[in-house]
């Protein structure tokens, strides 16, 4: 189920800490970008960041979950994305602490797109 309008409104609000986001609909929910790079999902009105293996046991510690999805054959895939524990949404300062590391960890790993490795290639 996609994420609500009121429920994307309510999220960008409440990261204005953080700063500008941009909330694009994709496959059924949607993603969350900063500067041109995705850092977190919505889907069916929850919010999930982007994690690596260290940031990842902050949620764990919480009790969160990694965002998964059913694949072809019915076996599930883990992304590396976790639900954002429900008191973070309110404390909007907090929430713009995870989502700055979110995005560091987003930008660290995001690999260089197709037209840029073909320049290089052709320099």
């Amino acid at each position: 189920m996609p994420p609500s309008e009121g429920f994307k409104a309510f999220v960008a609000d409440q990261l204005a800490g953080f700063g500008p986001v941009n909330i694009r609909n994709m496959f059924g929910g949607a993603g969350i970008y900063a500067d041109g790079v995705m850092f977190a999902i919505l889907a069916d009105d929850t919010l999930y960041l982007k994690a690596d293996e260290t940031s990842s046991h902050a949620f764990a510690d919480e009790g969160m979950e990694p965002f998964t999805y059913t694949a072809k054959g019915g076996k599930p895939i883990a992304m590396s994305y976790w639900e954002v524990p429900p008191r973070l949404l309110e404390e909007p300062d907090e929430l713009a602490e995870w989502a700055r590391e979110a995005h560091r960890i987003a930008c660290a790993q995001k690999k260089p797109s197709r037209k840029s490795s073909k320049k290089r290639k052709s320099a």
